[in-house]
């Protein structure tokens, strides 16, 4: 099964790439891989929450927010080589605006982890750093960048 159509049956469709908010691009393709700028999740051009995680925004609810991030970034991906083109996913860097006591980092970026393995299966299976930060874009709460290789 292709990721699309793994993709279409667990009901998922990938959003439209968001607009860059600086001087970058939203994925670059170098030799087999394609890496994506960080992507921080907008739903409909707006972020659904901000602020901390162990704060504002709950464990539970930035895990959300981190499937929300890799669709963006797997959506950039398609839009750049199309996303059965991925023959697996290599790394998966998540940062997390986190409250200075919350050490629960790895929790929130296997939302996005754990949805690649759905799209992918063990294709999607990738090394992977779950970084805690004093604040991020907009304030958002999660950002996700991956890298994927691709055929030929």
């Amino acid at each position: 099964m292709t990721p699309t159509e793994r993709l279409a049956e667990l009901g998922i469709t990938l959003p439209t790439v968001a607009a860059p908010a600086g001087a970058y691009i939203p994925a670059r393709r170098s030799g087999d891989h394609v890496w994506t700028a960080g992507q921080v999740p907008f739903v409909d051009g707006k972020l659904p929450a901000t602020g901390k995680v162990g704060a504002e925004v709950d464990a539970a609810t930035a895990k959300e927010l981190a499937r929300v991030c890799v669709l963006n970034a797997l959506a950039a991906v398609d839009s750049l080589v199309g996303l059965d083109a991925v023959t697996g996913v290599v790394k998966l860097v998540g940062f997390v605006a986190s409250d200075p006591s919350f050490t629960g980092q790895p929790g929130v970026i296997n939302g996005a982890s754990e949805l690649l393995g759905e799209v992918f299966g063990e294709a999607g299976a990738h090394a992977r750093s779950a970084v805690g930060v004093a604040v991020l874009p907009l304030d958002a709460p999660v950002e996700v960048e991956i890298v994927v290789e691709v055929a030929g």
